[in-house]
């Protein structure tokens, strides 16, 4: 449901975005490091809506790996974990038939 959600709003944002940029086409001086340009204006809201969803992108994907190795390491350190138990267990129950 939250997925849902997620998509709706991203939408909704997407549409205000289209909307405010085919409202704003009047062009722009841009200034650059190494010079300027006139662009026009719905480039502009785009093109930083679109950097501005990339960096985010990537910060959520940089979670996302960051996540799934931890998840790695925690599971092998289960297993490893489950082993000592069944080796504990087993020492336990010989221990007791010798008993």
């Amino acid at each position: 449901m939250k997925m849902q959600w997620n998509l709706i709003l991203a939408m909704l944002f997407a549409l205000i975005i289209a909307v405010f940029a085919v409202v704003n086409v009047n062009a722009v001086s841009v200034n650059y490091l190494f010079g300027k340009t006139e662009w026009p204006l719905i480039l502009i809201i785009l093109g930083s809506t679109a950097m501005g969803g990339i960096i985010v992108a990537s910060f959520g994907w940089f979670r996302m790996f960051k996540l799934q190795r931890q998840i790695k390491i925690l599971s092998k350190e289960k297993e490893e974990l489950k082993k000592k138990i069944s080796a504990l267990e087993e020492n336990e129950l010989l221990e007791q038939e010798q008993s």
